[in-house]
């Protein structure tokens, strides 16, 4: 079986700063996490592809993104950002895909997490964005909350020729226990054929100090339920994860979420099909 990590990032902090590496809980992450911490790790783990995913909304960081793809045998995609309401931004897609490793862009995100409008997906010029990026044979990623998986609803119902990936499930309230609406949420938008979700970023909603495998168990079988292993795909979330796991238990614990019977769909040919690896 082919392994792909489906979710993870880099940084430099030489290069460009992480302006939301904040506040106490996450200060372990004010380093360097490069592809020289990042690949003993995942080839220890016997991950053999993995795909980079942005972290910032800056124009210039996609375009290093995809250089160093195409010197590093390890990263087989990149989701990168692009502003979405630019009214050339299928000119800009095209753009990006002709630089130095353009071949190895699969997707685009924005920080929707982080867009004060719950509807930001809805707009008429995002709308455009988005049709702009299935145009151009690529994904969209999803980083939401869950009060924001309505409006993905109605933009996947909107665009039906376009793959929405949802990234870390959606950001369930883990560390509260609580189901509900992020469940009803996650099942109308797993309604929606055009529609895939990572099994990512699990531990980091939980209680980071505390968390157990039985606490994240409820939320994969939400997500199992609703998609199936055909449209789930393992990401570590690396570096963000080291939170509350090294690299090799995350791995170890979508095995143990999940049925040995749907690993190589979860943990390989989902993300392989979806993103063009």
């Amino acid at each position: 079986m082919t392994v792909v990590d489906a979710h993870h990032h880099v940084w430099d902090l030489s290069v460009r700063d992480q302006d939301w590496i904040t506040g106490p809980e996450l200060a372990p992450l004010r380093r360097d996490f490069t592809m020289k911490h990042l690949e003993p790790e995942a080839r220890a783990a016997g991950v053999a592809r993995t795909v980079l995913v942005q972290t910032v909304t800056v124009a210039e960081e996609t375009p290093e993104f995809l250089a160093l793809a195409a010197g590093h045998d390890l990263i087989a995609g990149v989701v990168g950002w692009t502003d979405l309401t630019r009214p050339d931004v299928a000119d800009e897609l095209a753009r990006l895909r002709a630089l130095p490793g353009g071949p190895y862009l699969k997707g685009i995100r924005h920080q929707v997490q982080g867009e004060p409008d719950p509807e930001w997906l809805l707009r008429p010029d995002v709308h455009r964005g988005l049709a702009a990026v299935a145009d151009a044979g690529l994904v969209y990623d999803l980083v939401v909350f869950p009060h924001q998986l309505p409006a993905c609803v109605r933009a996947a119902a909107a665009l039906p020729g376009l793959t929405f990936v949802l990234d870390h499930l959606g950001k369930p309230p883990i560390a509260a226990g609580a189901l509900d609406p992020w469940a009803s949420g996650l099942r109308a938008l797993a309604a929606l054929p055009n529609t895939v979700a990572k099994l990512s970023g699990l531990v980091t909603e939980a209680d980071l100090a505390n968390w157990t495998l039985e606490d994240l168990r409820p939320y994969a079988d939400v997500a199992l339920e609703v998609f199936g292993p055909g449209r789930l795909m393992f990401g570590s979330d690396w570096p963000v994860s080291t939170l509350g796991a090294a690299y090799g238990d995350l791995l170890d614990l979508t095995r143990r979420l999940t049925d040995p019977h749907d690993h190589p769909q979860i943990l390989g040919t989902t993300a392989t099909r979806v993103y063009g690896l």
